[in-house]
C-alpha cells in the first residue's frame, strides 16, 4: 500500500454517492509559468505541455492542482496552441486524487468534471503522455484526450466501485467509446488492474512505448499539426467522432 496522500492504494478518485523529460520541441522559444506550485505549465511556439509536478507523492492530485489545471486549460482556450500535451514527473502519470482531501470531500467536487470537460472541448489536438501507472479520478483528463501513449510497465485501474465511488459524469462515456461497453463494465464494475499490452490491445491506450521512447513519440504524433501551415487541423478534429 501507498503511502498516505497518494491514490496508489487504490481509495482515490471518483464521485461518492455519500521534471519528466521535455518533449521535443519545434524551434522556438519556451515560456514557462511558474506561478502554479504543482502544475509547471511551458509554451514552445505553438506546443504547450502542462505537468503533473508532484512526484514524491505520485502525483497524487490535490484541489488546488485541479483548480490549476483548469486554469491553464482556460488559457489554452483563449491562446490557441496547436498541441497540448498533458504529462506528468516521475515514474507515474498519477496515483489518482489525494487520500486525505478525497476524505475531506474532493471525490465528489466539480472540478474533476471541469478539468476533463475543458481539455475535451479543446479544439487543438491534446495528447496525454502517460509516464506511468494511472490510477482513479486521473481517468478522466487521459479520457478527455484526443490521444494516449503509454510506457512500459504502466498500469490502469480505476477502483471506483470497490471504494464505493461513482466515476465522473463524463469518464463512462468515454471509456465505452474507446474500449467498448463490456471492457468498461471490466474496468469500473469488475476492478480490473490493465496492463500496458492490454490497454493497447483493447484500445485504452494509442502507443505503447519504451520509456526513454515516449518522447520521440509524442514529438511524432504532434508534428503535422504543428506543421498544419493551412490551420485545418481543428476542422479535421471537429469532424471526427467527439472532437
Amino acid at each position: 500500500m501507498a503511502r498516505r496522500g497518494t491514490g496508489l492504494d487504490e481509495r482515490a478518485g471518483g464521485r461518492r454517492p455519500r521534471r519528466t523529460g521535455d518533449f521535443a520541441a519545434r524551434p522556438g522559444r519556451a515560456r514557462a509559468h511558474r506561478a502554479f506550485a504543482v502544475i509547471r505549465a511551458e509554451e514552445t511556439g505553438a506546443l504547450w505541455r502542462l505537468t503533473l509536478d508532484r512526484p514524491e507523492r505520485a502525483n497524487a492530485l490535490t484541489r488546488a492542482m485541479l483548480a490549476e489545471l483548469a486554469a491553464h486549460l482556460a488559457r489554452a482556450a483563449a491562446a490557441l496552441p496547436k498541441v497540448l500535451v498533458l504529462t506528468g514527473a516521475g515514474k507515474v502519470f498519477s496515483a489518482g486524487a489525494d487520500l486525505d482531501e478525497a476524505a475531506a470531500g474532493l471525490a465528489t467536487d466539480p472540478v474533476w468534471e471541469e478539468v476533463s470537460g475543458r481539455l475535451a472541448a479543446l479544439p487543438c489536438l491534446t495528447i496525454a503522455a502517460l509516464n506511468g501507472t494511472l490510477a482513479g479520478g486521473a481517468f478522466g483528463m487521459a479520457l478527455a484526450c484526443d490521444l494516449r501513449v503509454g510506457v512500459e510497465g504502466a498500469r490502469f485501474f480505476y477502483p471506483v466501485l470497490r471504494n464505493g465511488y461513482l466515476p465522473q459524469p463524463s469518464d463512462p462515456r468515454r471509456l465505452a467509446t474507446l474500449v467498448g461497453s463490456a471492457r468498461a463494465k471490466l474496468i469500473l464494475l469488475g476492478g480490473a488492474r490493465i496492463e500496458a499490452a492490454e490497454a493497447l490491445a483493447m484500445g485504452l491506450i494509442d502507443r505503447l512505448v519504451v520509456r526513454d521512447a515516449l518522447e520521440a513519440t509524442v514529438a511524432a504524433l504532434a508534428a503535422d499539426v504543428l506543421a498544419d501551415a493551412a490551420g485545418v487541423a481543428p476542422a479535421i478534429k471537429a469532424m471526427l467522432p467527439g472532437g
